[in-house]
């Protein structure tokens, strides 16, 4: 990327981005509650975040068709073959688990507070529309936005700014951290940000990112939701099932095997 471009304005169009997805959000939320009846406006918060999570590249994407640069390159939006797909489907489902666990003992340690807790009941809709938008949302729109914003555009200015791989990874994993203002979650955020900034970095595309953080997305979505059935399959004394952590550790060896092996044949 032409070094005209400053560090500063780096981050600074990536932390707009997301500013403008909040203050959109926002707006849609005050909008609707302003102006429609009240027995509609259950769906607002849902609305506001599918609204908010969309608008997030708009303005990075502005900023990128003013400079004349190639989007496909900047943002790092590269096919992939099938079988990075896979390969990336089962490294992403063994990380998600064992991010889960990591969750779960770091909460012994550091329990949320009880207005995080109470963000995590908006995650529990009671309309299949609502649900729909959420589910667009968090597993679909804020990843790809996500990705695209710090492991397309950021990582891959910083890599070509510092010649250095590593810190351009690990700078964009805690800006990545930082930027979700939840100092609960501020350490596994930052080990799930360098391990979506390899994969970027590593297959050349932001899709097998987008992958493993729609999964990990989704995956906190079902668990959230999950009958008392599921949870006595999948948990076992309130942490994941010592059955599902051997699997998960499996998935991961042979996901980053099987990666591996594919993007060294294709170099």
């Amino acid at each position: 990327m032409n070094r005209t471009l400053t560090l500063f304005s780096a981050f600074g169009i990536v932390l707009a981005s997301i500013l403008a997805a909040f203050a959109v959000g926002a707006g849609i939320a005050r909008l609707g509650t302003a102006f429609l009846p009240e027995q509609n406006q259950q769906f607002l918060p849902y609305l506001s975040i599918f609204i908010g999570q969309g608008f997030m590249v708009i303005p990075l994407i502005f900023f990128l068709v003013y400079r004349k640069e190639p989007l496909l390159q900047r943002l790092r939006l590269q096919v992939i073959s099938s079988q990075i797909v896979i390969a990336t489907v089962l490294l992403s489902l063994g990380i998600v688990i064992i991010s889960d666990e990591i969750d779960r003992i770091t909460n012994l340690i550091f329990p949320q507070p009880d207005y995080f807790i109470k963000l995590s009941e908006m995650l529990n809709t009671d309309s299949s529309g609502s649900f729909l938008l959420l589910v667009l949302a968090i597993v679909v729109i804020a990843p790809l936005g996500e990705e695209m914003l710090f492991r397309g555009f950021l990582q891959k200015f910083l890599e070509e700014y510092w010649k250095d791989i590593t810190r351009a990874i690990l700078v964009t994993s805690m800006f990545f951290a930082l930027i979700h203002l939840n100092p609960y979650w501020v350490i596994q955020i930052y080990l799930m940000g360098m391990i979506l900034g390899y994969l970027a970095w590593r297959t050349g595309s932001v899709i097998p990112s987008f992958i493993l953080h729609g999964i990990n997305n989704g995956l906190a979505l079902v668990l959230n939701s999950a009958s008392p059935t599921l949870d006595r399959l999948y948990t076992w004394n309130e942490h994941v099932s010592p059955l599902w952590l051997l699997v998960a550790a499996g998935l991961i060896f042979v996901g980053f095997k099987q990666l591996h092996k594919i993007v060294e044949e294709r170099v």
